[in-house]
């Protein structure tokens, strides 16, 4: 079953379906121990080696070059550390915002639409937007003392009780549930572009345009819903990488594809932060 949502997996065979790359169980790999001479002819075995071989332990993902989940998380953690990195320049110069932004879209438009992973660009789009998001939490931490801690709990919260959800197996990305993430995704991504041209163009005088703006017969501001559907749809994108990130290690795609999952999980926990971030602002500013 192929996976819609982040565009990251979504648009890469390697992490659709069941089944092996190529539609060839184990395509390109040689059985552990075998090769050939240092003349390119097939490898002679006596009954010894053959017997050896035999009682040998089977050979595992690492051994015949397929990705491992042990390689999806430290590949994850090298570009979150980056994302920090990148973070803690963008907090003390907050002239690399706009640029890091504009990297880090440009970088992530590349890295999703490539088919075979770049690390040095994977680790570029870390950085990048890490600068973005460090000057953009110094703007909402000025404004909003301890929202950065917040909404960084908030996040890692998000993320490990999704987490903790997938693998108890009692949430999983059924094509019902997908079509609507999709569905709602692309009505939550045009009402972003609306509400940011009405603030462009001065339409609302509001700082956060619609979202700023109450529930009819409430005190509670648009945003504060939106938000919540928004952060819903994130942690859902969650479920997805980990369900492509599954398949793609039981379909045993070689281990260079470690740094495509990296990189899906590193642009959704970024969204998620941001969506957070942004809520609990609306919220302390209709104090």
């Amino acid at each position: 079953m192929a996976i819609g949502g982040n565009p990251v997996f979504s648009g890469n065979r390697n992490f659709k379906g069941t089944g092996y790359p190529g539609g060839t169980p184990n395509a390109g790999f040689r059985p552990y121990g075998a090769g050939t001479s240092t003349l390119g002819q097939p490898q002679q075995f006596s009954n010894q080696n053959l017997q050896d071989l035999y009682n040998a332990p089977s050979a595992g993902p690492a051994q015949t070059g397929r990705m491992t989940y042990d390689d999806v998380i430290m590949k994850t953690i090298g570009t979150l550390a980056l994302v920090l990195v990148g973070a803690a320049l963008g907090w003390i110069v907050p002239a690399l915002t706009l640029p890091g932004m504009i990297v880090g879209l440009v970088l992530g438009l590349v890295n999703s639409f490539k088919r075979e992973p770049s690390p040095a660009l994977i680790l570029g789009y870390a950085a990048a937007e890490g600068m973005f998001l460090g000057g953009l939490s110094s703007v909402f931490e000025g404004r909003f003392p301890g929202i950065v801690v917040q909404a960084l709990i908030g996040s890692l919260s998000v993320f490990a009780v999704t987490l903790l959800l997938f693998r108890s197996g009692k949430v999983r990305a059924t094509p019902k549930m997908t079509k609507f993430f999709l569905i709602a995704l692309g009505g939550y991504a045009l009402f972003s572009l609306i509400n940011l041209g009405l603030m462009i163009f001065n339409v609302t005088s509001n700082p956060w345009g619609l979202r700023g703006m109450d529930i009819p017969g409430t005190n509670i501001p648009f945003g504060f819903a939106l938000g919540l559907l928004a952060v819903g749809l994130a942690a859902f994108s969650l479920i997805l990488d980990f369900t492509s990130i599954q398949q793609g290690v039981q379909n045993g795609v070689p281990a260079k594809y470690a740094w495509t999952a990296a990189f899906g999980l590193t642009v959704t926990l970024v969204w998620l932060y941001v969506e957070i971030l942004r809520l609990l602002a609306i919220l302390r500013g209709s104090d």
